[in-house]
């Protein structure tokens, strides 16, 4: 062990040997990992809704296509099961304020709507104002902030799907209550459906997607197959599943993200170890005297291949500690930024423990044959090359 500790000027004296290589060494794993950590950021941005969708909810979707409609009815039976607390609709009116190009995220929806999402944080004295008024609207604090508007403004709202009876250009909506989100963007305007739907001259009474609350969680596939049978061979049938199954098919139509962000760091941790390989591999060619040196003067086999792997180990973990500590630094200054468009953005734990543990495999994989090279040197040989 004492021969051990007698490695560490040895290895703190081969830093300092090429300071400009070891320099662009470490840079390059710097970069690396901090790449690493911000897409394992943007994937948790991505992904992370999924994660928190309420266990006791579950959507009911047309069967053929989620931008079908349902017929309201729907929302009534559903609410007859005796496993459903409460169900809501939820329809999509895509709508529009000044910049047609700017469509704003815009739900219709019925007055029990927030008592299903706590996490959905309201005044009551808004939500009341909200419920006693046809025409009014609860609005995310982030369009809020972006649109300077304050409760009591009344903003013309146009929709790119439907038309009012009346020809009317808009819908005049006035701000009852602006709401807070703690795990979900507050970009969101809700307003009545029973307000939305009698301005309607075609396409009445119909909903988006009922959202129902369950008594009874575990129960979710067995609800989920009494909904949909109850409209088995119907003109529309429908489809249910969890909300969290809901989540994870939005975030799917982005494609596998998963994969797409494991193929591009695995592409640039490959060109990493390289980097890395190859500048092991020239310290220990440039050392070949000093090392048979050191087993001359009783280092054994076993001393000088641990001396070799130290350096490669030291190399990445200092390096991908300052990437991922960056990356760290990164999203904490971008999440209060983005937190109304992507709430998750930040680096979850497990990630950084991950990357910890990738740097510490690419290390010891850079360092692998280069230490064994060194273990394997002989001596007579070496100073022979001197």
């Amino acid at each position: 062990m004492a021969s051990y500790f007698s490695l560490l000027p040895l290895l703190s004296a081969a830093f300092y040997r090429h300071r400009a290589r070891l320099f662009f060494t470490i840079a390059s794993i710097v970069v690396a990992f901090m790449l690493f950590g911000l897409l394992g950021a943007v994937r948790f941005a991505l992904t992370g809704g999924v994660e928190v969708a309420g266990q006791d909810r579950i959507i009911t979707t047309a069967k053929v296509s989620i931008i079908e409609s349902l017929p309201r009815s729907y929302l009534t039976q559903v609410r007859q099961l005796a496993e459903v607390r409460q169900a809501s609709s939820l329809s999509w009116f895509g709508g529009i304020y000044q910049d047609p190009r700017q469509q704003l995220v815009v739900f219709a929806i019925d007055p029990n709507y927030f008592g299903m999402y706590p996490q959905i944080q309201v005044a009551p004295a808004g939500l009341l104002a909200w419920q006693s008024e046809r025409s009014a609207a609860v609005v995310g604090e982030a369009l809020a902030t972006q649109y300077g508007w304050k409760v009591g403004d009344t903003i013309p709202l146009k929709s790119n799907i439907y038309r009012r009876k009346d020809n009317a250009p808009s819908w005049p909506i006035q701000i009852a209550a602006i709401y807070r989100a703690d795990d979900q963007p507050a970009n969101t305007i809700f307003i009545h459906y029973e307000f939305f739907n009698e301005s309607l001259g075609t396409r009445r009474d119909q909903i988006g997607w009922v959202v129902s609350q369950l008594k009874h969680p575990h129960l979710a596939a067995t609800v989920s197959s009494e909904i949909d049978a109850l409209f088995a061979n119907s003109r529309q049938e429908t489809k249910t599943s969890t909300e969290k199954a809901v989540a994870q098919s939005f975030a799917n139509q982005i494609g596998n993200i998963g994969a797409i962000l494991t193929f591009i760091v695995t592409a640039v941790f490959f060109a990493m170890l390289l980097v890395t390989a190859n500048t092991m591999a020239q310290s220990v060619r440039e050392r070949t005297p000093e090392l048979a040196v050191l087993k001359t003067v009783g280092f054994n086999d076993g001393a000088v291949m641990v001396l070799v792997l130290a350096e490669s180990l030291a190399i990445t973990l200092v390096g991908a500690l300052l990437g991922l500590g960056l990356a760290w630094l990164i999203t904490s200054a971008l999440e209060p930024r983005l937190h109304a468009v992507l709430p998750f953005f930040r680096i979850p734990l497990p990630a950084l423990l991950q990357g910890v543990g990738v740097a510490a495999a690419l290390g010891a994989a850079a360092g692998a044959v280069p230490a064994w090279l060194a273990m394997r040197l002989k001596i007579a040989t070496a100073l022979r090359a001197v």
